[in-house]
């Protein structure tokens, strides 16, 4: 299979890049030539994708047996790429996200679900879920049956350029008293970037089409399975200390930002815990367990150092003197008080959070 991946250097596309080049896939990459990975050698085309004269030179007259795109911008620069490769390839798979769906996303919600309205040729990026479902939109009106539309919810593992698993991983490695959110038992449902790539890969040799959402299943892990991995892999002397939703709310943090990856139980949280995921199963999704896609993701962080934060995705983490706060407040320290407020009280203010 020729492939071209458009991005390929970081997060999702570098791992689309590496498993793709691992299954012997003979892989060209289309971005800016500002990046790469390292001891990896890829055909790169040079091009700003938001200037379409670059981007007709650079593809020249080439072909390929598939495309992945993993563009969260304005649809109208993944419409303006289709539109050159409309005839240069039979497969168009894009990297999507549940937050197409809209509100009140249903509990169990499939494929059919209702989706927000939304423009394939909007210049405007700036409404994530909206920008989202134009790039859908516009990838389905060019390719038709050769549009896959791969709609993941949160996504981990090595190469994660957003800080949320490495942020817990660096905040655990410092040791010490880690303000840990709600019910360890509370599920978290995620996708390796690895496995959404290797799904990707095998969707277009199979030419499968249309949407697919794309995490692990229910019950494949916990927080607290996930955060006591972490402890476990960078041998911290870090304690948990759980602390109810209600007292992290009222202290004014807010849930998926100042503490990464969770979210307090409502109705976000049971939407997006319970979503069908049948159908990417049986189109051949298989998932990691939680203790591979910590360890390597730690494993990176040591090899590579942290990478540069992302432009277009707010900070992540909780500052420290905030934390202690909390923690004295839990164990009957100075009480909390006078700390900002970050979040509404009720976590309402997580809203289209897969990203």
């Amino acid at each position: 299979m020729r492939l071209l991946v458009l991005g390929g250097t970081h997060f999702v596309g570098r791992a689309i890049v590496e498993t793709a080049l691992a299954d012997g896939i003979d892989v060209t990459a289309l971005n800016r030539g500002l990046s790469h990975i390292p001891d990896a050698d890829v055909p790169t085309l040079i091009a700003d994708r938001t200037d379409p004269v670059a981007l007709r030179k650079a593809i020249g007259g080439m072909d390929w047996d598939a495309v992945i795109d993993t563009w969260s911008g304005a649809p109208s620069v993944i419409a303006a790429s289709c539109q050159l490769l409309a005839r240069r390839t039979g497969h168009f798979g894009y990297v999507s996200t549940q937050s197409v769906y809209a509100d009140p996303m249903p509990r169990g919600a499939d494929e059919t679900a209702p989706v927000v309205s939304a423009d394939p040729d909007s210049p405007d990026g700036s409404d994530y879920p909206a920008a989202k479902r134009g790039a859908e939109l516009a990838v389905q009106r060019i390719f038709g049956a050769g549009a896959l539309l791969a709609r993941p919810g949160l996504i981990l593992g090595p190469y994660e350029n957003v800080g949320r698993l490495p942020w817990w991983l660096r905040r655990i490695e410092r040791g010490g008293r880690v303000l840990a959110p709600g019910d360890p038992d509370s599920t978290v449902r995620y996708v390796d970037a690895r496995d959404l790539a290797q799904w990707m890969l095998l969707a277009a040799r199979r030419h499968l089409s249309g949407p697919f959402n794309v995490v692990c299943r229910p019950g494949s892990t916990t927080m607290g399975e996930l955060l006591a991995t972490a402890v476990r892999v960078t041998g911290s002397d870090a304690e948990l200390v759980w602390a109810p939703e209600d007292v992290i709310l009222d202290a004014g943090i807010a849930p998926w930002t100042e503490l990464p990856i969770w979210i307090p139980r409502g109705p976000d949280f049971d939407a997006h815990s319970s979503v069908d995921v049948s159908a990417a199963f049986a189109a051949g999704l298989t998932c990691r367990p939680v203790q591979e896609t910590v360890a390597d993701t730690w494993a990176w962080l040591n090899a590579e150092g942290d990478p540069r934060p992302r432009p277009d995705r707010p900070s992540h983490g909780l500052d420290p003197a905030r934390e202690r706060q909390v923690l004295d407040t839990l164990t009957g320290g100075p009480a909390l008080s006078g700390a900002p407020a970050m979040g509404s009280a009720d976590g309402s203010d997580v809203k289209a959070i897969w990203r």
